[in-house]
C-alpha cells in the first residue's frame, strides 16, 4: 500500500503551535484581504458583474471547503458522528453564511454580522487545531474562516447592508438556540460540540472564562460585550468614513 503525503495523513505528528510565524502569516493574510475589500468596496459596488462574481466566489469558497473537510474524513476513515458533524458555532456559520450570500438575506446578515464574524475571529486566533501548516486541515481551517470574516464584510462594505442594536438581540437569541439544540445533540451523540459539556484540550478564550459549566453563562456576558463593541466600533468608522448620503444609498 503506498504510503499518503503526510500533509494529508490524519496521523501526522507535527501539532498545531499558537502564534508560530505560518499562524501569524494566517492571521495577517486574512487581515490583509479585509483591508483589501474594505479599500476596493466602492469599485466593486459600482460594477454589477463584479459584485455578482465575487459574492458567489465567497460562497463557492465556503461550500467547497466544507464539502473538501468531508470528503477528507471519510477518505482518512475518521468521520465520526460524534467529532465531525457540522455542528459547531462556525461550522453553522458558514452553511449560513453560503445561504446569506446566495440569497441576499437580511435576516441572516443581522445574525451573522456579530456570531458569524465573533466566532471565526476567535477561532482564528485561538484554533482548536490538531494539525501545523502545510497540513491540509489547517489550510482548510484557516481558508474557512477566514472567508466567514469576508462573507459578512462583503454584505457590509459593498451591499450596504447594516447591522443595529436589533441585530445584536438577534445574535444573542440564535446564539442561545443553536446552543440548545447542539447541547441536545451532545446529549444524544455523547459529544462535545460547542464545548457544551467542556472545554477544549487546546488553548482557547474559555480558558480565562472559569471552570465547566460557569464559563458558559461568562460566555453569554462576553459575547453580548463584544457585540455591543463591535457595533459601536462599526458605526464611529461609518461615521468617520461614509456620508450620510451615500449610507442611505447603499441601503436602498
Amino acid at each position: 500500500m503506498r504510503e499518503q503525503p503526510s500533509w494529508l495523513d490524519a496521523q501526522s505528528g507535527e501539532i498545531f503551535q499558537a502564534f508560530s510565524p505560518p499562524h501569524l502569516v494566517c492571521i495577517g493574510i486574512i487581515a490583509a484581504v479585509v483591508w483589501l475589500l474594505f479599500i476596493l468596496r466602492h469599485r466593486i459596488r459600482s460594477r454589477t458583474g463584479l459584485r455578482t462574481l465575487l459574492r458567489w466566489m465567497l460562497a463557492a469558497i465556503l461550500l467547497a471547503s466544507e464539502v473538501c473537510l468531508h470528503l477528507w474524513y471519510i477518505h482518512q476513515q475518521v468521520w465520526d458522528a460524534s467529532r465531525t458533524l457540522p455542528l459547531e458555532l462556525c461550522s453553522i456559520t458558514l452553511l449560513l453564511s453560503i445561504v446569506m450570500l446566495a440569497t441576499r438575506s437580511r435576516l441572516l446578515y443581522q445574525l451573522l454580522f456579530f456570531a458569524g464574524i465573533a466566532g471565526a475571529l476567535q477561532a482564528a486566533l485561538t484554533p482548536n487545531l490538531a494539525y501545523e501548516f502545510p497540513h491540509f486541515r489547517y489550510i482548510q481551517f484557516f481558508v474557512a474562516h477566514g472567508v466567514i470574516i469576508l462573507a459578512s464584510l462583503y454584505m457590509t462594505w459593498v451591499e450596504g447592508y447594516r447591522p443595529t442594536w436589533k441585530s445584536v438581540g438577534l445574535a444573542m437569541l440564535f446564539l442561545n438556540v443553536c446552543a440548545l439544540v447542539v447541547w441536545i445533540a451532545d446529549v444524544l451523540l455523547d459529544a462535545n460540540y460547542m464545548f457544551l459539556r467542556g472545554k477544549p484540550d487546546t488553548p482557547s478564550l474559555l480558558d480565562v472564562l472559569g471552570p465547566y459549566p460557569y464559563y458558559i453563562i461568562v460566555e453569554e456576558a462576553v459575547a453580548f460585550v463584544f457585540f455591543s463593541c463591535m457595533l459601536l466600533l462599526f458605526r464611529l468608522l461609518s461615521g468617520k468614513r461614509e456620508s450620510i448620503s451615500e449610507e442611505v444609498t447603499t441601503c436602498e
